[in-house]
């Protein structure tokens, strides 16, 4: 028989705005970005956070923390995350959620490892007077946490919301406009794509690019295993000495085959020389041999 017992907690709620256009859009492009935020963003997030994540089933997240200090500071980092995530998509494209947050009583199933009751209803009642892309929280968490001086709180005023008998007075965190980028737990960490992988020996390979200096750079920069001629080095056999291009066009990262002798691969399928291709978080980026997979990182 499951054990069910009663706690104060801190809880982390999320909705995604917009999930059927976007399913009706893109449906298996917003499956694969979807995915890619949660493994990329959410759960290394909530787990760096001290948080535990309850459920994660698609456009939706339920996370738990026995510090409220903790849950608005985990909150604030994976705002700043998904901020740096989106910059690798289409505006059409984006993934913009809204976080609510909430210090209640909540019932738990130990065994089933489910969370409910009146503190999670709150959270998800708040979440939806969040902005897109933005966090609320209740007055109950507001009065236990303070902010770092990069952040503050805002009054959203009284609502009434749906099975929730008193009204709910929310307040919205906003960055100072002279912040620093500096959250309630750490310094925010600066945009990195992360290349990972290995070629079919299992040699390993990676390197990472700045983000905005990838942007600054309006010629790209050039992958290959030639060093004089090349931005990243790749020393490999199969690899040409120019092999391709990576750069920022039309708002998306995108790669470009140069003409290579084992050509350039994005998901399996082949670039095209000459053709920039677009690259996102999650793909598989095949140079040569060599096999790449990007991720968002820090």
């Amino acid at each position: 028989m499951s054990t069910r017992r009663r706690r104060l907690s801190a809880v982390l709620h999320a909705d995604l705005t917009g999930f059927v256009r976007l399913m009706e859009g893109a449906e298996d492009q917003t499956v694969d970005h979807l995915k890619s935020a949660h493994d990329d963003v959410w759960r290394p997030a909530i787990e760096t956070g001290g948080g535990s994540l309850v459920d994660l089933q698609g456009d939706s997240i339920l996370a738990e923390f026995a510090s409220p200090t903790a849950a608005i500071a985990t909150a604030i980092d994976i705002q700043e995350r998904m901020a740096r995530f989106n910059d690798m998509l289409d505006q059409e494209q984006r993934l913009m959620f809204r976080i609510g947050l909430h210090l209640g009583e909540v019932m738990v199933e130990e065994e089933a490892r489910t969370l409910y009751g009146h503190g999670v209803n709150v959270a998800a009642r708040i979440q939806a007077l969040a902005e897109p892309g933005g966090i609320a929280v209740s007055r109950a968490l507001r009065d236990v946490t303070e902010l770092s001086v990069d952040h503050t709180f805002s009054d959203g005023g009284e609502h009434r919301a749906k099975n929730v008998t008193q009204p709910l007075q929310i307040y919205h965190v906003h960055a100072r406009s002279d912040a620093t980028n500096r959250t309630t737990s750490s310094v925010a960490p600066q945009r990195i794509l992360r290349f990972r992988g290995a070629d079919r020996t299992g040699r390993r390979f990676a390197f990472d690019i700045d983000v905005d200096k990838l942007i600054a750079r309006k010629t790209g920069m050039v992958i290959g295993r030639d060093v004089g001629q090349c931005d990243i080095v790749l020393a490999h056999s199969t690899v040409s000495r120019r092999h391709a291009r990576l750069a920022f066009a039309s708002g998306a990262l995108r790669i470009e085959d140069l003409g290579s002798l084992n050509h350039t691969f994005v998901d399996g399928v082949q670039a095209a020389a000459g053709k920039r291709r677009r690259l996102e978080v999650g793909a598989v980026l095949k140079i040569g041999e060599i096999e790449l997979k990007l991720e968002a990182g820090e």
